[in-house]
């Protein structure tokens, strides 16, 4: 037999370790430029935002459309996708780390039905208004949630369990432009309309907490009245962000997807709202140390901001302006319906 024909031989078997970091690197080498991508367009939000003001999110979406040129660049493509999906969820899994079960029940039982009736008001008849408007149910829905939850994460958490139909994506990068724009407009003239109604401390703290969509703009508002109410505000906002898991699944549930004559009665529960329930019993235990709460809770929201960058990526401006003023205009008639609703519910508790 003629050596040169036999194959090489193999001395020593690799171990599974380094098969399975072999093989992982394989996989994980593709989605690296999008990452980076996406991960710096979070950096230039960040410390724009943190020099000069102004929303965080907003700034992330419009860097994001800047790089639109890239969302079809086959090395930049899969790492964008992965921070669209997988990043996006792992941010809004890591939310529940704020939350203590302990800080819910402080907030005392009035002021937990007053959450959670304006959260379902605002579910119900913000889709009315979103149909109103033209929208169909799937951004209703959307527009009305963000509006009714927590803002721009709520609106990527919902988008996340709603079917993949089309334009999902551009409804869902909509939803998050109008309630990123209204929540700042919110920090800016509630603390007016607080006082005009006579609101003590704890009264504007809670009407800011309600009312507004996102937590860093409450947290704003809430300051700009006291300390108190600061964290007031935050605390009341953070109930809010607690109803994501009960709302999300019941969205899924309500447009679960049906295929002839069966339908999928059951829906199971998405794996990053399981692990937005767990950080909250861990947090709720007090086994989880300060300083890891803290690092958690940036880390949750890098990942929501490079998740909203990579949205910013996957749209261009003309989709924008082709779709009109009606989704921002269901936004605005939505956020003053849930102003309108607490205010009133706080007046007459007074």
């Amino acid at each position: 037999m003629n050596r040169e024909n036999l194959p090489p031989v193999k001395w020593f078997r690799e171990p599974w370790p380094m098969q399975a970091m072999r093989a992982s690197s394989v996989a994980i080498r593709p989605v690296i430029p999008g990452i980076l991508l996406a991960a710096t367009l979070a950096m230039a939000a960040r410390f724009i935002s943190g020099q000069y003001g102004g929303p965080t999110m907003l700034y992330a979406l419009l860097f994001g459309m800047a790089f639109n040129f890239l969302s079809e660049e086959p090395k930049t493509t899969p790492g964008v996708e992965f921070s669209v999906k997988t990043v996006l969820r792992v941010g809004v899994a890591l939310l529940g780390i704020r939350i203590t079960i302990a800080d819910v029940a402080a907030l005392g039982w009035t002021t937990v039905a007053m959450i959670v009736s304006a959260v379902a008001a605002t579910l119900v008849v913000g889709w009315g208004l979103g149909r109103l408007f033209r929208l169909n149910n799937d951004h209703a829905v959307l527009s009305a949630g963000a509006v009714a939850i927590c803002g721009a994460s709520a609106a990527l958490a919902i988008a996340a369990v709603l079917p993949p139909r089309r334009n999902r994506e551009l409804n869902t990068l909509l939803t998050v432009v109008g309630v990123t724009t209204l929540s700042t407009m919110s920090m800016i003239f509630y603390p007016i309309i607080a006082q005009s109604l006579s609101f003590d401390e704890h009264t504007a703290g809670v009407f800011f907490g309600a009312t507004i969509h996102d937590v860093a703009q409450v947290m704003g508002a809430g300051h700009i009245v006291s300390d108190a109410a600061g964290e007031t505000a935050t605390l009341v906002k953070l109930m809010r962000v607690a109803m994501l898991v009960p709302v999300s699944l019941a969205i899924a549930w309500a447009f679960r997807e049906r295929g002839g004559v069966a339908v999928r009665n059951r829906v199971p529960l998405p794996w990053f709202l399981s692990a937005f329930v767990l950080c909250v019993l861990l947090n709720s235990a007090g086994i989880v140390p300060s300083p890891v709460v803290v690092g958690v809770s940036g880390l949750s929201s890098w990942c929501i901001v490079m998740a909203v960058s990579a949205l910013g990526v996957r749209t261009s401006m003309r989709q924008l302006v082709e779709v009109g003023p009606r989704p921002l205009a269901a936004m605005v008639v939505q956020t003053v319906f849930l102003a309108i609703f607490v205010g009133t519910w706080l007046l007459w508790a007074r």
